[in-house]
């Protein structure tokens, strides 16, 4: 759908840029009340692509009720993405 498709954008050097420092604020915000960056960087971690990395936001969007636009959570998976995870677009 489209956010797949904007944040394959956020990921890439096309005309659509995430906004990091916006996601590192909700990331700072809403993320860090329920867990630290280890959650990102364990050995055995649930999250194993571009795509499961998207789902993960969302579902962590809808347990904390965030009500996040699509291009938040894009921006907050770019982030988590470009810091932690590194999957190739």
């Amino acid at each position: 759908g489209f956010l797949s498709l904007a944040f394959l954008a956020a990921c890439s050097n096309g005309a659509f840029a995430a906004d990091l420092d916006h996601a590192k604020t909700l990331i700072d915000a809403n993320c860090i009340k329920c867990h630290g960056t280890e959650v990102y960087t364990r050995a055995d971690r649930k999250v194993t692509s571009l795509p499961g990395l998207e789902r993960q936001v969302r579902r962590c969007d809808a347990m904390l009720s965030l009500r996040l636009f699509d291009e938040d959570i894009a921006d907050v998976s770019a982030y988590l993405n470009h810091h932690y995870y590194k999957f190739e677009p």
